[in-house]
C-alpha cells in the first residue's frame, strides 16, 4: 500500500481506531507461522449440521425455478464462470478446478499470489499488473456450490456432486489458512463459508468423509479467521454485517467448534445492532447504495431465519427494518423492476446462481417483505435466493405521490406527467456511512428520473475499485452525476478509491405535497472553497417539471456547470435552448434551458465525456449534457417537458 492511501486513511480514524489498527496489524505478525496451514484446524467430527428447511425449500422449487437452478449448475459443470462483467476462460469438464483457477485474474490473465505467500504481505489495493482484486475473490466465493449442491438434490447428479467434491478438494489444497489471496479479507472469509455450509446442507450424507473433513477445517479456520480480524469503527459497513453472518453461520453449523455457543450467541447479538444502524428507521441502506442495502439485508435475512429456527429469533424491531428497507426498495423500483442506480454496486450476492441478475434488489426486498409479513409490490425472479429465503404472497400497492425518506434523504415522486409515468429520486442526503464513506458519490442534490418506467437521467455506476485509477474518482465525482459543480471540483474530495478527505453535508430545506409538489434541498461542500451554499428546488409545473439550481452567499455569482447524465440507449440533440431526448428514433423528453450555453458529449477522453458504468468492470459511452453559466441568488433554471 501506497504512503498516500496510509496518510489519507489515517486523516478518518480516531485515536481509538489507530491503536486498534495497531493491534491488528501486531496480531497479523503474530500469526505469521503459527496460524499457518491445516494442522491448527484440522478437526475430526461429524458433518456440519444442516441449516434448518433448506433441503425443504430447494425440493418445493417451482418449475421455473429449477429450470434456473439447473441451468447454472450446467454453466458450471461446462467449466463456464461469469461474474463482474467477465467472463472466465472456460475450465475443460474433467479438470473443472485447478490449483491456478483460484489465483487468476480473468482481465489480465496474470495469477495473484498463493499458497507460497503471507496472506496480509499482499497489497491487493495497489497491483496493477494484476487487475481489480474483486475478480479473483468472486471466484474463491465458491458460489458455484450453490447452483450445483440444489441441482443435484433435485436431479440426483452424481457429476454434480463429484464437481462439489473436486471444488472443495482443489481450494482446500491450494490454499492453507492465511497463505494466498482468498485469506485476505473477512467478507472474502465469510461469503466462502456461507457457499460451504449451503452446499453440505443440500448435500447431507452424500458427502465423502475426506470432503467432509476438508470443510470442516475450512470453516474452522474460517470462525478463527473472523473472530481474529474483524472490521471495526470506520470499516465496520457490509462487511462486518458479512464477518457476523459468517461466524453466526458456522457456529451453528458446526456446535461442536470450540466455544460455538457463545460466538453463536456474540454474532446474534451483534446482527441484531448492525440491522438498526446500517438500515436506517426509513429503509434506507446507511452505506447510500440500494444494492449494497439489499447485500446487507440478505446476510441479515439468512440469519433471522435461522435463529428463527433455533427459537432466538431477531426482535421485531429488527424484523421491522427489514421490512422498510422492501418499502423503500419498492419507491425506487420502476414497473419493469429496474431499482434506480444510486452511489457504488459491486453485485455481491450471498444466495447466488452466479448468473446476472438486474432485478436483485427487488428480489431481496421480496424476502424482506416475506420475512416481515407485509405486501409487497415487488415480484421476484426465478432465483435460488426467494426459493431460500422466500417471497411476499401478497403483492402490495404500487407507491404512486411524493414521499421523503428523510433518515436517507431521498425524496421520491412518483405519477404521471405529460402522459407519461414519471419516477424521479432527488438527494439530500448524506454523502455515505462512517467517517470514510466508502460507498457514496458525491452526488449531493443529484437528480435520478425513468420516464415510463425506463432510465432517463442516471447515476454513473461504479466501474472499478482498486484498479480504476482516475476512473474510479470520475464515476463518483460530482461532474458525472446530474447536479451541478463549480470550476469541475467535486462537493466532496477524494482521498482514494474509498475514502473522502472532506464530506459536503445536504440537507431538506422545503418539501410541499399537492398537484403542484416542490422539493429544496441544499449542501455545503463548495461554502468553504467557494463561499457559496448550493441550492435546488425541484418543482411540478403545468407544463413539466422545473429544476432551478442557486449560489447563495458572499461568493456568488459563480461559473457553474448543470449536468445530466443519460442512459446509455438514449441521444441528445441540442437547438439553441432546448435538447431533444430520444430512444430509438421517439421522444422521451425535452431539455429546455434558460440559456443556450449547452454542450453535449458521449465518451470521449477521461473528463471530458459522458459515461456510464451498466455494471462492475464496464464502461459504455453515453450522452451527457452540460450547462455553464453564471449562477447566483436568481438561479438558473431548466425546464423538462415530457
Amino acid at each position: 500500500m501506497s504512503l498516500s492511501w496510509y496518510l489519507n486513511r489515517l486523516r478518518s480514524m480516531e485515536p481509538r481506531e489507530i491503536a486498534y489498527r495497531l493491534g491488528a496489524k501486531l496480531k497479523a505478525e503474530r500469526s505469521r507461522g503459527r496460524h499457518e496451514g491445516w494442522p491448527r484446524f484440522d478437526l475430526p467430527g461429524s458433518r456440519p449440521v444442516s441449516l434448518p428447511g433448506l433441503r425443504e425449500s430447494i425440493a418445493a422449487a417451482s418449475g421455473a425455478e429449477r429450470a434456473a437452478i439447473e441451468s447454472a449448475a450446467a454453466a458450471a459443470l461446462d467449466g463456464r464462470f461469469s461474474a463482474l462483467g467477465q467472463d472466465w476462460p472456460q475450465r475443460a469438464p474433467n479438470d473443472l478446478f485447478p490449483a491456478s483457477a483460484w489465483r487468476l485474474d480473468p482481465v489480465t490473465g496474470n495469477a495473484w499470489p498463493g499458497p507460497d505467500t503471507y496472506c496480509f504481505d499482499i497489497d491487493y489495493r495497489n497491483s496493477p499488473t494484476l487487475g481489480d482484486i474483486k475478480y479473483v475473490w468472486e471466484f474463491n466465493r465458491l458460489q458455484m456450490l450453490q447452483p450445483l449442491s440444489s441441482h443435484a438434490l433435485l436431479a440426483g447428479d452424481d457429476g454434480a456432486l463429484a464437481a462439489i467434491e473436486s471444488a472443495i478438494a482443489s481450494w482446500h489444497q491450494s490454499n492453507p489458512p492465511f497463505r494466498g489471496v482468498g485469506w485476505s479479507s473477512g467478507i472474502e472469509v465469510a461469503q466462502r463459508a456461507i457457499s460451504l455450509i449451503v452446499a453440505c446442507s443440500l448435500m447431507g450424507d452424500k458427502m465423502a468423509p475426506g470432503t467432509v473433513h476438508r470443510v470442516r477445517a475450512i470453516l474452522a479456520a474460517s470462525a478463527f479467521w473472523l473472530a481474529r480480524f474483524p472490521s471495526r469503527f470506520s470499516s465496520a459497513n457490509n462487511h462486518l454485517v458479512a464477518e457476523l453472518a459468517g461466524e453466526y453461520l458456522i457456529a451453528m453449523a458446526m456446535p461442536d467448534l470450540f466455544d460455538a455457543a457463545s460466538v453463536a450467541a456474540k454474532a446474534h447479538t451483534g446482527l441484531i445492532a448492525e440491522t438498526l444502524v446500517q438500515i436506517l428507521p426509513d429503509g434506507v441502506g446507511a452505506e447510500q447504495s440500494p444494492s449494497y442495502a439489499a447485500f446487507t439485508v440478505e446476510l441479515l435475512l439468512i440469519c433471522a431465519k435461522i435463529a428463527q429456527a433455533a427459537e432466538k429469533p431477531f426482535p421485531a424491531e429488527a424484523i421491522a427494518r427489514l421490512g422498510r428497507f422492501a418499502d423503500f426498495a419498492a419507491w425506487i423500483t420502476t414497473g419493469t423492476g429496474a431499482t434506480a442506480s444510486i452511489g457504488d454496486d459491486d453485485e455481491g450476492r450471498v444466495i447466488t446462481l452466479t448468473q446476472p441478475e438486474p432485478a436483485y434488489v427487488a428480489s431481496v426486498a421480496a424476502a424482506a417483505a416475506a420475512l416481515a409479513g407485509i405486501p409487497c409490490p415487488l415480484q421476484a425472479p426465478a432465483q435460488l435466493r426467494n426459493v431460500v429465503l422466500g417471497s411476499s404472497a401478497e403483492t402490495g400497492q404500487v407507491p404512486s405521490g411524493l414521499r421523503d425518506f428523510a433518515g436517507g434523504g431521498y425524496a421520491v415522486w412518483r405519477g404521471p406527467c405529460g402522459g407519461k409515468h414519471v419516477d424521479l429520486i432527488f438527494d439530500h442526503g448524506p454523502l455515505g456511512y462512517l467517517s470514510i464513506a466508502a460507498h457514496g458519490h458525491a452526488d449531493a442534490l443529484s437528480l435520478i428520473l425513468a420516464v415510463d418506467g425506463r432510465p432517463v437521467l442516471v447515476d454513473p455506476g461504479t466501474y472499478l475499485y482498486q484498479s480504476g485509477g482516475r476512473w474510479r474518482d470520475w464515476f463518483r465525482g460530482t461532474r458525472a452525476h446530474n447536479t451541478l459543480s463549480i470550476g469541475a471540483a467535486d462537493q466532496s474530495l477524494i482521498s482514494g478509491p474509498f475514502n473522502w478527505s472532506h464530506k459536503a453535508t445536504a440537507w431538506l430545506d422545503q418539501m410541499r405535497d399537492g398537484e403542484d409538489w416542490l422539493i429544496t434541498g441544499s449542501h455545503d461542500g463548495y461554502l468553504g472553497r467557494h463561499a457559496v451554499r448550493h441550492q435546488r428546488t425541484v418543482e411540478r409545473h403545468p407544463q413539466g417539471i422545473v429544476i432551478i439550481d442557486r449560489l447563495l452567499g458572499p461568493g456568488a455569482p459563480q461559473t457553474a456547470e448543470v449536468s445530466f447524465q443519460l442512459a446509455s440507449d438514449l441521444r441528445a440533440e441540442h437547438e439553441d435552448r432546448a435538447v431533444m431526448v430520444t430512444r430509438a428514433g421517439e421522444p422521451v423528453l425535452r431539455l429546455l434551458f434558460s440559456s443556450p450555453q449547452i454542450a453535449i458529449a458521449g465518451g470521449g477522453n477521461l473528463g471530458a465525456g459522458g459515461w456510464v458504468s451498466p455494471g462492475f468492470g464496464r464502461k459504455l459511452p453515453a450522452s451527457r449534457i452540460s450547462w455553464r453559466g453564471q449562477v447566483g441568488p436568481e438561479g438558473a433554471s431548466v425546464r423538462l417537458v415530457f
